[in-house]
């Protein structure tokens, strides 16, 4: 996977894992992913979370026939993080042929839960154009 040029970059997520029982990944909470009062954006949770569950589905596809795509998310922040890092991880709750649905926690160094998230996504067939 090139992260180089993508928002993966842009808020230095790192994948350690991703397999088809899990996708893992973990991000700093620094100046790219705080919002302005100093604690962790809610919306570089919510990116994370479907990083993992992009990545996570993909291990499912024919990437030759097939594409994924975030179809609908949500999340519920359960804690705040000023500092250090988080870590996200991917499990599928559900892996169909047009959707798979996948449950991702985030949660800091100290294994706090910090946010829940569902987030489904949609499988197409690429175009053989």
């Amino acid at each position: 996977m090139e992260a180089n040029q993508t928002l993966l970059e842009a808020l230095g997520i790192e994948i350690s894992e991703c397999s088809k029982q899990r996708c893992v990944a973990v991000m700093p909470v620094d100046e790219r992913t705080r919002q302005p009062f100093g604690y962790l954006h809610g919306g570089a949770s919510v990116a994370l979370a479907e990083t993992v569950a992009s990545l996570a589905a993909y291990q499912y596809i024919d990437p030759k026939r097939q594409a994924c795509f975030g179809l609908e998310i949500n999340a519920n922040h359960i804690k705040s993080v000023k500092e250090g890092t988080v870590q996200a991880v991917a499990t599928p709750l559900h892996i169909g042929q047009t959707t798979m649905v996948f449950q991702i926690e985030i949660r800091d160094q100290q294994d706090h839960l910090i946010c829940i998230s569902r987030c489904t996504m949609a499988i197409v067939n690429r175009s053989l154009s």
